[in-house]
């Protein structure tokens, strides 16, 4: 992998700019960190893209995916009636909750 230079800056007009668009407030001195800042992340990017990846398969995820489930079994629940004493507000044995959407009856 060749050494690469460091030659990405992002000068305080286009921080300012950017601040303009996002509609953020930020002070000179904001303006000089968030330029360095932000300068200093593009060189990594542009570090990375360097990266020799001709022969790296492309990928969802870094390390292989295997799904653990247990098996379903089927195991008794309250009673229908200990879990609707819970409940704020029960109707013909089920949870009374608002109507939503203007659902007709």
């Amino acid at each position: 992998m060749s050494t690469l230079s460091r030659n990405v800056r992002v000068t305080r007009e286009e921080i300012a700019h950017l601040a303009r668009l996002s509609r953020l407030a930020v002070t000179d001195e904001e303006l000089d960190l968030y330029a360095g800042q932000l300068s200093a992340v593009l060189d990594a990017v542009a570090q990375v893209q360097q990266a020799p990846v001709a022969d790296v398969p492309p990928t969802t995820h870094a390390v292989p995916m295997t799904n653990v489930m247990r098996p379903d079994v089927t195991r008794p629940s309250l009673p229908r009636d200990v879990v609707l004493a819970g409940a704020p507000a029960a109707e013909d044995d089920r949870f009374r909750v608002p109507r939503i959407l203007g659902e007709e009856e």
